[in-house]
């Protein structure tokens, strides 16, 4: 088990099946699955507040929301004051995300990405950190 990296994963129905299969790919690592439990139709807001509060307050060192296009869950994730969510459907994008932005919650969009691709990114973002330099100054800018 990897103990440096804690993850908090949820989804709504439209990335269920996408949770599910990471969970298991992601299976070393500590993992608190937030929810959605099935495919039925949810509120993505119900699992993705969660998931945010979790990493806002330190309880998990990154998260991971799916949904159909990734747009739900990330906005609602960046009402939250220290979430840097981002939406990535390539490694290099979750790459970018992490070491330019510090992003702390991946969002990934199941219906514009491969099951291999999630997994990828996934590991992308898990493994890339965060620069600092002159990007500091601009993430220090992005809290209102």
């Amino acid at each position: 088990m990897n103990t440096k990296i804690s993850i908090a994963i949820g989804a709504d129905h439209a990335g269920f099946e996408y949770k599910s299969m990471l969970i298991d790919f992601l299976k070393d690592y500590t993992i608190k699955d937030f929810g959605t439990y099935s495919a039925d139709s949810v509120d993505y807001p119900d699992f993705a507040h969660p998931v945010a509060s979790a990493v806002e307050n330190a309880e998990y060192t990154i998260g991971i929301l799916i949904c159909g296009s990734a747009n739900g869950v990330a906005m609602t994730a960046n009402k939250h004051q220290e979430i840097r969510a981002a939406i990535c459907w390539n490694e290099e994008l979750a790459e970018l995300a992490r070491t330019h932005n510090n992003a702390n919650i991946l969002c990934i969009p199941a219906r514009f990405t491969s099951k291999e691709d999630a997994k990828n990114i996934c590991l992308k973002f898990i493994h890339s950190e965060f620069e600092g330099g002159r990007h500091s100054n601009r993430v220090n800018k992005i809290s209102c």
